[in-house]
């Protein structure tokens, strides 16, 4: 179903418990366009757990706003601070939930994953994630001059699930040549 002219919508997550980007693009054909990003700030709250609330009601308001077809959300990388990778991983878990709920499905990828999607280079900057973006999709440079790198971060998410989801899949062929020519003796000649 066309939404808004668009085959596909796809929303892009960037979880985090001070700030979570997101990002929002549509595929028509074979390009994609940005719709929309942001960011959810979540420092005013105190607790732990009513920013965890604000993430779910967020992104459920993303959601049923946006109505994408499918959710990429950037992975948890491994650090050091076991307290720090906890509290991520439940504010990951709290925006897939929201998905879930409206049965968006979801994709993770790793954030080097991600970051070679966009500029061919794993341990690009977030800065080169951002400028690449804004070359690749055509944003204007005013739209990008006062967000915040999370917002990139959800966009790059959300493009990297598109061209992930647009390689063509390979069919299963002959193992050999003797397979071949056992599964197709009517293409040789003996």
């Amino acid at each position: 179903m066309e939404i808004n002219g668009f085959e596909k919508i796809i929303i892009g997550i960037d979880p985090g418990t001070n700030v979570m980007g997101y990002g929002v693009i549509g595929v028509k054909g074979r390009k994609p366009s940005m719709i929309a990003l942001g960011v959810v700030k979540l420092d005013k709250f105190e607790s732990h757990y009513l920013r965890l609330r604000r993430i779910y009601e967020r992104v459920l308001g993303l959601v049923e706003q946006y109505l994408p077809d499918e959710m990429a959300i950037e992975a948890p990388f491994f650090g050091k601070n076991v307290q720090s990778m906890l509290k991520l991983g439940r504010a990951q878990g709290v925006a897939m939930a929201a998905a879930l709920s409206r049965d968006v499905p979801i994709t993770e990828y790793e954030p080097r994953k991600i970051k070679m999607a966009i500029t061919g280079n794993g341990a690009a900057s977030k800065e080169q994630v951002r400028e690449l973006l804004r070359r690749i999709l055509a944003i204007d440079p005013s739209v990008l001059a006062d967000l915040e790198l999370d917002a990139t971060d959800g966009l790059a998410a959300a493009l990297c699930h598109f061209y992930e989801s647009s390689k063509p899949v390979a069919t299963a062929g002959p193992k050999s040549w003797k397979d071949f020519i056992a599964k197709n003796p009517d293409k040789v000649k003996m």
